[in-house]
């Protein structure tokens, strides 16, 4: 008994290296099929001249094959004319008393032994045999002479009807001939009133004909479609040869080689497009060069001015630390006075810190210190640092963080001062409502994410939020007293550490923002351990949160209040003015 399982498994295995050959055979063809515009012109143009090809061919031998056919036709009838007025004489020259056999065959073999001008007529149409019937009735059977079962019923019907007719049909005679011939069938006016009169001509000649005709257009189609192929080649080259070049030199001008230029030859297409391209280039390097003089130029400026702002803003924090220290003695307006002066003195130290660490991004300058850290420790600590901000505003802070370290190797101060920026934001557009504070790892990277349930960003925005300076909406008022660029500094702080800061949002449904780096520096960021766009909500303690985790929140710190304490391990200060040597707090 046949095991089927085992023989398909056979087949199987023998049929799998034929399947994966006819695969990288096809993949390999299709991709030369993407990648080269020569091979596909030069396919396209075979494609159609072979299509016209193959119609000119059918058509030019089908024109041939009526026009022998008709010439064919033309020379038989005459020599139908011919031979029945032969059969006519002689049979009524043939002697009264010989049989009927005998003088069909009489004839029969006069239009045989024909010479003279009929012979010369019988060449036009060929060789033929003849037949000649008599049909039987109910006294006695048919008589005829010559191969008589050649003849097709069909046109022995219209010939007894008196029509001289013709028919295309395949004979075998005993020549050994087998092959399509033409038959043409003639009633007769001899005393033998019912004699039927057929010549049979084989078509081996025009046979013949018309198979050198077709090995002669197969032969030169052929020929014509190698030459085709040829000239599509040779005009495919001209054509792409350039177009190669201008990508070659569009490819190291992208690299940053400003000098490169196409080679202009001649005064064609072609010689435009190169000198079009060489003006283009020419254009973009000059302006590529003001810009990179601009941004130096900007970038300098930026670190000069900061730096040199240091010394006047020093000046000017002694006087108001000097003042705001005497402000009990001062009247309530003066004292007011005092207190809007620090306060935005505090904004200034703080953009001219933000302006210097921008500056040294943009010059490339800023360092990492990195160092193997938990970052539950990062977490509570920025929490610490924007816990008068919450107070302030009535958002409840609820922190996700698990029970086990998340061991990775960052820079302690940039990790905290991102976390520190997305959560200033996330107050300031949470309109009151939790801010959820979410860590979690796995192997390769550490993911923080940071969720509120305010306005959220409009389409597009989540491109916008890193840029610098730029305001989802410029009538609100910042209650972390932010400078505009965290958010552009927190993004340049995450690709210091070869990870990414991603943002997501909807209108009416919050924002997220999610912080991914790898636990190993140098390592590249291919996944995160959380989702960025939510996935479903959670009541915790009665408030909604979106669940982003598919890990049980086993560690969940709710901070309420944080005027008394500092749940998250924060330092427990007290909000208002920072301490000598502290920097101030909502800054970057």
């Amino acid at each position: 008994m046949i095991n089927f399982p085992r023989t398909r498994r056979r087949i199987d295995r023998t049929l799998a290296p034929l399947l994966r050959w006819f695969q990288s055979l096809s993949n390999s063809l299709g991709h030369a099929w993407r990648r080269s515009l020569q091979l596909r012109v030069v396919v396209s143009t075979l494609t159609l001249s072979l299509i016209v090809i193959t119609i000119l061919g059918v058509v030019l031998t089908s024109q041939i094959t009526d026009r022998l056919l008709e010439a064919k036709i033309s020379a038989a009838v005459e020599e139908m004319d011919r031979a029945r007025n032969t059969v006519q004489a002689q049979l009524a020259g043939a002697d009264e008393g010989s049989t009927l056999r005998s003088r069909l065959e009489s004839a029969r073999a006069a239009l045989t032994n024909r010479d003279g001008d009929a012979s010369q007529a019988a060449g036009a149409a060929g060789t033929f045999d003849s037949v000649l019937i008599v049909p039987g009735d109910g006294s006695r059977e048919p008589t005829f002479s010559g191969p008589a079962s050649q003849i097709p019923d069909a046109l022995r019907r219209f010939v007894q009807q008196g029509q001289i007719s013709y028919q295309f049909a395949t004979v075998s005679d005993p020549d050994s001939y087998h092959g399509p011939a033409l038959i043409v069938g003639s009633p007769t006016a001899s005393d033998i009133s019912t004699l039927e009169i057929y010549l049979v001509f084989p078509l081996a000649s025009e046979e013949r004909s018309l198979a050198l005709v077709r090995g002669t257009m197969l032969i030169g189609g052929a020929v014509l479609l190698v030459l085709l192929a040829a000239i599509s080649m040779l005009v495919a080259r001209q054509v792409v040869l350039p177009i190669r070049s201008a990508s070659r030199i569009a490819a190291r001008f992208a690299d940053g080689r400003l000098k490169e230029r196409m080679p202009v030859r001649g005064e064609d297409d072609m010689a435009r497009l190169a000198m079009s391209f060489n003006e283009m280039a020419e254009s973009l390097s000059k302006q590529i060069t003001q810009l990179e003089e601009f941004g130096n130029l900007q970038r300098r400026f930026t670190s000069d001015v900061s730096h040199e702002l240091r010394t006047p803003l020093t000046t000017v924090r002694m006087a108001a630390d000097l003042i705001h220290d005497g402000s009990d003695e001062l009247d309530p307006a003066l004292r007011r006075s005092s207190e809007l002066l620090v306060t935005e003195l505090d904004r200034f130290e703080a953009l001219l810190n933000d302006l210097l660490e921008i500056s040294r991004h943009d010059a490339g300058v800023a360092d990492l210190a990195g160092e193997q850290l938990d970052l539950r420790m990062c977490v509570r600590a920025a929490v610490a640092t924007v816990r008068h901000l919450a107070r302030d505003s009535g958002t409840e802070l609820v922190i996700d963080v698990p029970e086990t370290p998340v061991i990775a190797e960052v820079d302690p101060r940039r990790v905290e001062r991102i976390l520190r920026n997305l959560l200033a934001n996330a107050i300031d557009h949470g309109e009151g409502r939790p801010v959820l504070i979410r860590l979690r790892g796995n192997e390769d990277a550490a993911a923080i994410i940071v969720r509120d349930q305010g306005i959220g960003l409009r389409p597009g925005e989540e491109k916008l939020v890193f840029n610098r300076f730029w305001r989802s909406d410029p009538s609100r008022v910042r209650r972390s007293g932010g400078t505009g660029l965290g958010l552009a500094i927190s993004v340049e702080d995450a690709h210091l550490h070869d990870g990414k800061l991603e943002a997501w949002g909807e209108v009416g449904q919050g924002s997220c923002f999610r912080l991914t780096v790898p636990l190993v520096r140098g390592t590249k960021v291919t996944g995160s351990p959380l989702p960025l766009r939510p996935t479903a909500r959670k009541q915790i303690q009665g408030r909604p949160i979106d669940e982003a985790s598919t890990q049980d929140p086993t560690h969940l710190i709710a901070v309420p209040d944080l005027s008394t304490a500092d749940s998250a391990g924060g330092s427990g200060k007290q909000a208002g003015r920072p301490a000598k040597g502290e920097p101030p707090r909502g800054s970057s």
